[in-house]
């Protein structure tokens, strides 16, 4: 099973670093990442195999919201097949 999950807030060092870290510790792994920053605004997507990871997505994504909270951003995670279900039109 893959989640998306989309990051965004003003830029700072070590975003990507503290949330891939987390993702690995949950037994994610990264499949796929985009990210850039727009002046001072950091935008940041990736496509993680969670199949790995011991607890429910909704408990997951929870945690990933909590992270966003710490770090002064904003963290969101999904199902895939939601993600690409609201982004067919």
């Amino acid at each position: 099973m893959r989640a998306v999950v989309t990051v965004t807030g003003k830029d700072r060092t070590g975003i990507i670093a503290k949330v891939s870290a987390f993702l690995a510790e949950k037994g994610a792994n990264i499949e796929d990442i985009s990210q850039t920053v727009l002046g001072e605004y950091f935008a940041m997507i990736m496509i993680a195999e969670i199949s790995g990871v011991k607890q429910e997505l909704s408990s997951l994504a929870k945690e990933c919201a909590e992270l966003g909270k710490q770090i002064g951003m904003s963290i969101y995670m999904q199902h895939e097949d939601i993600f690409n279900a609201m982004h067919n039109v």
